[in-house]
């Protein structure tokens, strides 16, 4: 650039000069002629060395300023270089006062409000990016091209990392649905709502996909897994009450239609009808007493009142209040030994525990003649233990059987006229005591229930009396 600069300026020189030399021709031509041949001589002599001497003086003076100017324009154009990079803080050295120094000034103002505006920009892009990070919906965006432009910690969690930017979603997801509204998104710029069932495997979501300004599609799901899961369980649960309560109603409808049609019924028979229609109110009351229950147990409000108690007093208050059920059955209630450690436990509410499990083992302990209950004590807890020697639960039972109105034996349950809430009761009462329930079966071998109680906080002891004399008071003066 400097020498591009200097032989503009040099060129320009000697045009001046050839311009000058030609003015100089035309208005002195006469004088010159008219002049003695020495004098002509003498004048062409000192001509030609006054402009040897002029372009000697304005070689380095035109070298000078195009070596000055193109400098200052190179500093102009890295400056300007280092701003394309994305070096904001590049600014230009304001040394001297010219011409250049308010565009040089202009240049500084204009970096300093661009690396202002980046900054903010950044900040704000920062904030949003965690503002999604934080959010429990995934979110993803995409191109009008269908390539992933950005998407948040939860959406990569999900897709894993087969999601990433510039990579076709259709790459990273294959829900048909969520591909779907993508595309209704993308082409007719509309918003679409579905619902994605194999994304995630066991997981479902509603899909959101919206259309974006710039052509792309902004994409929010929300995992309703756990709506989904309340919805599925509620209406089995409206199902199986029906159908308990349906049941006896359809049997004491039925007796009592008989006795109403019959005008002379007999004695016996009418004993009969009554005493059915009695076991048949008795296990819809029993069915509304454990609902009560169950609903007390799962609602927030639910509270204990939890204090101390030894778990040998525990063990032995479960046998000595629940042996009257085994009289009659021929089943013996035996204990298989507890600790003394305390436990935080609600007398009342464990008296439904140790009632409800001993009362289940007994449907299955005719077979074994006896149920052991016992405990023992573990680091932090006490583990209870309420063993049957019956037939045993198979496998694929012992997780479902906490669940409410699940049954191992549905027709042995509903002859020994059980509700199937005892368990999940239980569960409830267990949990809310900051303890844990499972159950452990070998068929042909009998089952055993566990649950846990945390241990009581160690007290700290009494502080001893003090042991210094009484200060003894000054006599009279």
């Amino acid at each position: 650039m400097t020498s591009k600069v200097f032989i503009k300026l040099l060129g320009l020189f000697f045009l001046l000069l050839a311009l000058q030399t030609l003015v100089m021709e035309v208005l002195f031509r006469g004088f010159v002629e008219h002049t003695a041949g020495a004098t002509l001589h003498s004048l062409g002599h000192e001509a030609f060395w006054s402009g040897v001497i002029a372009l000697a003086v304005a070689l380095p003076i035109a070298a000078w300023m195009s070596l000055r100017i193109s400098g200052r324009l190179q500093q102009v154009m890295n400056f300007a270089r280092r701003i394309a990079d994305g070096d904001l803080s590049a600014r230009l050295n304001e040394t001297s006062r010219d011409e250049l120094s308010p565009m040089e000034a202009a240049l500084n103002r204009t970096a300093e409000r661009l690396g202002q505006d980046f900054a903010e920009l950044e900040s704000s892009r920062h904030e949003l990016a965690v503002m999604l990070d934080s959010m429990q919906e995934a979110v993803v965006a995409v191109t009008a091209e269908g390539l992933v432009r950005w998407s948040n910690a939860v959406m990569q969690r999900i897709a894993g990392m087969q999601i990433r930017p510039g990579r076709p979603l259709i790459h990273a997801v294959r829900d048909p649905e969520l591909l779907s509204c993508v595309r209704v998104a993308l082409e007719r710029r509309e918003l679409c709502f579905g619902r994605a069932g194999s994304l995630a495997h066991g997981r479902v979501f509603e899909i959101n996909a919206a259309p974006l300004p710039s052509g792309g599609a902004l994409v929010v799901l929300h995992d309703v897994t756990g709506i989904e899961a309340a919805q599925q369980s509620r209406r089995e649960f409206v199902a199986n009450v029906s159908h308990e309560l349906r049941t006896p109603l359809t049997s004491i409808q039925g007796y009592v239609e008989t006795l109403i049609e019959d005008p002379n019924p007999g004695s016996a028979t009418t004993r009969e009808f009554l005493a059915i229609i009695l076991k048949n109110a008795s296990r819809m009351n029993r069915l509304t007493e454990d609902l009560l229950a169950l609903a007390s147990v799962e609602s927030p409000d639910y509270k204990l009142s939890l204090q101390p108690m030894r778990s040998s007093a525990l063990v032995k208050d479960a046998i000595e209040s629940l042996g009257g059920l085994l009289v009659d059955s021929g089943i013996k209630l035996q204990s298989a030994g507890a600790p003394e450690a305390l436990v935080m436990a609600d007398p009342d509410a464990m008296n439904q525990v140790f009632g409800n499990l001993i009362e289940n083992s007994l449907k299955y302990a005719k077979e074994g003649k006896r149920i052991r209950v016992g405990a023992r004590e573990l680091a932090n807890e006490v583990q209870f233990t309420i063993q049957d020697f019956g037939p045993g639960i198979a496998s694929e039972h012992l997780e479902r059987i906490f669940e409410r109105f699940y049954r191992v034996d549905k027709a042995r349950s509903r002859e020994s006229g059980g509700t199937g809430l005892g368990l999940a009761i239980v569960k409830h009462i267990v949990q809310a005591h900051g303890g844990h329930i499972w159950a452990e079966s070998d068929l042909g071998s009998g089952a055993s229930f566990h649950f846990t109680l945390p241990l009581a906080p160690v007290q700290p002891p009494p502080a001893a009396p003090s042991t210094m004399p009484a200060p003894v008071p000054e006599a009279a003066s």
